[in-house]
């Protein structure tokens, strides 16, 4: 089984398909998939999935496959497109297998899809999410850090192209739902053009696990505790962003590039209970949120049908039972990733691609148990601080960058292991 097109033929103008919107959902059995698929159940008329992707989760793509029966599985995994083969051979599916980064670049080029859910995690998901900008797709964005790594290139493909994007981050969803829509741009909306009489954009936040522990205690924390956040189910790289609040520096940077905005004009607010996921404040003195419950079927919903609505499956948010909701500044002594990152956000764009570099080597080492907690943000510091900064001029040089950052971040974490 080779790298590239194990049986896939292009769709000739969606043909093959039928008139509802076609879907590719990429990482559908990472923490924002599930949640697309719950929401496509709900709809069945008006979505059919194209394929669906994953790395080596074998048994949870074999299943979405029974249920949804996508044309194509792509596996980024060899051995897993092998099992995953024999077990639709055996359930007697006829979604075919492919395998490899091309063939996920086929699906979501492909000429029948409309839309692509891009949710895979990390600078993996750069290529596929930048395809389907190039391809003129209806992008529904999960993926920040394609935005962190190459924003300025990201947001010139995308307004060199046709591409729709629509933010599936909860905070940058509701920030967009806040923003004023021209009413010709309901078709073709170019995100960073709809910010007319803005004069910030208030980010949101937990706080994380250790919003109240002290500094000593967070540097020890374990991974099961960095993963244990108190409003939402994620992934567990995420989850650990969170706990440091490097998710909500990821978000700053992501913000400034989707929203067109200097970083002046972007605040970051702890709000614990997880119910404001962010505000628009205007010129006038008006300040609009979105509220609901900490639930991603919403702005996957919200995404999925714009310019309309649609049922996401979510309950609704019952004021009479808020006890209260509250705002804090955030602890940049207790999360100085967090503080970091917004530095990081006005450098030259090469220091973001060295800060998600660093930080995904980083997080995964404190998830193995090579590092500590409080290592992590040490590492993303002394990764800016031994880096010269310039401006990216291209993809392959974005991709140079994080390679470069990430053998960086390897040597760092071979001389904690040393003390």
């Amino acid at each position: 089984m080779s790298d590239g097109f194990i049986g896939y033929t292009p769709t000739d103008d969606s043909s093959s398909l039928t008139s509802c919107q076609v879907l590719t959902a990429l990482a559908s059995t990472g923490s924002v998939g599930p949640s697309t698929l719950d929401v496509v159940l709900r709809h069945p008329d008006n979505f059919q999935i194209f394929p669906l992707t994953a790395i080596t989760n074998v048994d949870i793509l074999a299943q979405q496959c029974l249920t949804f029966k996508p044309i194509y599985a792509v596996m980024r995994n060899k051995s897993s497109a092998k099992e995953l083969k024999a077990k639709l051979r055996a359930a007697n599916s006829k979604t075919e297998v492919l395998m490899g980064h091309s063939a996920l670049i086929s699906v979501v080029e492909d000429s029948g899809v409309d839309t692509v859910m891009a949710a895979i995690v990390g600078a993996a998901g750069l290529l596929p999410t930048l395809a389907a900008i190039k391809a003129n797709k209806k992008v529904l964005l999960a993926n920040k850090e394609a935005l962190v790594m190459a924003g300025g290139l990201f947001m010139r493909a995308l307004h060199e192209s046709r591409a729709t994007l629509l933010p599936i981050d909860s905070e940058h969803n509701a920030i967009f739902q806040c923003l004023p829509i021209p009413a010709n741009k309901r078709d073709t909306c170019s995100i960073n053009a709809c910010t007319k009489g803005v004069k910030k954009l208030l980010l949101t936040g937990s706080g994380g696990p250790f919003r109240q522990w002290p500094l000593a205690a967070i540097n020890c924390a374990t991974p099961d505790q960095a993963c244990n956040h108190p409003n939402w189910s994620m992934g567990r790289k995420i989850s650990v962003d969170s706990a440091s609040l490097m998710n909500k520096g990821l978000e700053f940077i992501e913000a400034r590039w989707l929203f067109d905005v200097k970083t002046r004009d972007i605040e970051v607010v702890i709000h614990p209970q997880s119910i404001i996921h962010s505000m628009v404040e205007y010129v006038d003195g008006s300040v609009l949120a979105q509220l609901g419950h900490p639930d991603m079927r919403t702005p996957i919903a919200h995404a999925l049908a714009w310019p309309d609505r649609m049922d996401s499956g979510v309950a609704s948010l019952d004021f009479m039972s808020l006890n209260r909701l509250t705002f804090e500044k955030p602890d940049v002594e207790r999360f100085p990733a967090l503080s970091l990152a917004i530095s990081v956000a006005s450098m030259p764009t090469s220091a973001a691609t060295i800060l998600n570099a660093a930080n995904e080597v980083a997080v995964q080492a404190f998830l193995e148990g090579r590092i500590s907690f409080g290592h992590i943000a040490q590492l993303l510091e002394r990764a800016i601080a031994a880096t010269d900064f310039f401006e990216l001029e291209s993809i392959e040089a974005v991709l140079e960058e994080d390679l470069r950052a990430r053998e960086l971040s390897v040597q760092i974490i071979k001389s904690f292991l040393k003390k």
